[in-house]
Parts: structure tokens; sequence; C-alpha cells
């Protein structure tokens, strides 16, 4: 067994001399270099307040940010010479978290539900199938929907274009039509998509009141 503590090229069983930096992995990271990290002789500085300092050696750099007693933070490592910034990198750390926290929390995953259905179908399961395509849109899901054909059913596409058609113009106010029906095959498919915003249905028209007849005025007091 080699001791830990050799350093340069391993033989194997084999005699064959393999040089372990070779097959070292790189470490990769996301975290920003500052401060005593940053091993450059010189940085493009960036001012505390975002002011063009204009470029100067590493040391410099960071005794400005000592003196403000911020951090000098490596901000373009690939720009030549790299760009620092002085700042407050704890703050700038949990402002970046708290930005990320929020994007995730506005964002809004798009799901694909789907429908099959067959071009001769029953009124009954239609009106079950409409339901679960209103359900969907309303839960703010685009949903696709897919007309089988089978057998002679291929020679007669029309009747797919008619099914679908008809189920897009009867849940108009919920979705539109995103993909137009297309074939596929021994398929049919359409995709809509829920509207953007609720649509609302316009308030009917208020009937105005009928006008108040005046009161007519008492009449005066004979002599």
């Amino acid at each position: 067994m080699v001791p830990r503590s050799v350093v340069g090229p391993v033989p194997p069983l084999g005699g064959q001399t393999i040089d372990p930096s070779v097959h070292r992995r790189p470490h990769i990271t996301n975290e920003l270099r500052i401060n005593d990290r940053i091993r450059v002789p010189e940085v493009r500085l960036v001012g505390s307040a975002g002011e063009q300092i204009g470029i100067v050696s590493i040391g410099d750099a960071i005794r400005r940010a000592e003196d403000e007693d911020l951090d000098l933070v490596e901000v373009a490592p690939t720009a030549r010479p790299p760009v620092c910034k002085i700042m407050d990198y704890g703050k700038f750390r949990y402002e970046s978290a708290q930005k990320a926290r929020e994007a995730r929390r506005n964002q809004t995953l798009t799901v694909i539900k789907e429908m099959k259905l067959r071009p001769k179908i029953d009124p009954h399961d239609y009106a079950t199938k409409k339901g679960h395509v209103v359900r969907f849109l309303k839960a703010g899901d685009k949903v696709k929907i897919t007309i089988m054909f089978r057998g002679r059913e291929q020679s007669r596409p029309e009747l797919g274009y008619r099914l679908l058609e008809k189920l897009a113009g009867e849940v108009a106010e919920l979705g539109v039509v995103e993909a137009a029906p297309k074939q596929d095959g021994r398929n049919m498919t359409m995709v809509i998509a829920p509207h953007k915003t609720p649509q609302r249905t316009p308030a009917p028209h208020a009937v105005p009141d009928a006008p108040v007849a005046a009161e007519p005025a008492p009449a005066a007091p004979s002599a």
C-alpha cells in the first residue's frame, strides 16, 4: 500500500507511470473571489458607490476596501484585467439569495394536460371530456386535444376538424387555440392555452330608472 505522504507519479501494478495531476478534476465553484483570494497583480476597480476608479494594483484595491470597512469582490474574473468592486459581500450574498428565492416563487410552471377523444364520441362522453378541459384551463394549464382515428375513420379527417372546432368554440371564454388542428398519422391534435388574464363577462346594460315625477307645489292659501 502506497503511503499518502508519497508525492509524485504512482506506478500501478502494470508498471505504467500515471501522473495524478492529469486525472485530478478541477474544483468548480460559483463563489466569487474576495479580498486576499484575488491573486492577480492589478484590477479594474469600481468604488462602493459605483464610480469607476480605474486600473490599480491589487494591494491598493484591498487597502481601499479596508479603509471603508468593506470587501473587495471580483465581479468579472474573465475581464483583462479582472473587474473588482468594493462592497459589503455579506449583504450582497443575502440580497442575491432573496432575489433568487423571489424569482423561483414568481416562476410559473406550464403544465400540458392531454385529453383524448374519438371522432364519433358519445354526447355524454363529450360533455364529460369537455368538463375536464374546462377544469384544466381554469387551473391555468394548457390542454392538448387528441382525436384518435381507427380503421376507416382515417379517411374522414373532417370529423376530427369539426369536433376540435366545436370544442374550441365552446371553451373560447377560458382559452385560445395555440396550435391549430394538425394531422399526425392516426391522430389529430390541437393545443388550447388558457387566457393570460381572466376573461370577464361584461355586465348587462343597466336599465335606467324611470324618471320620478316632480310633486306639485302646494297651492297658495286663498285670501
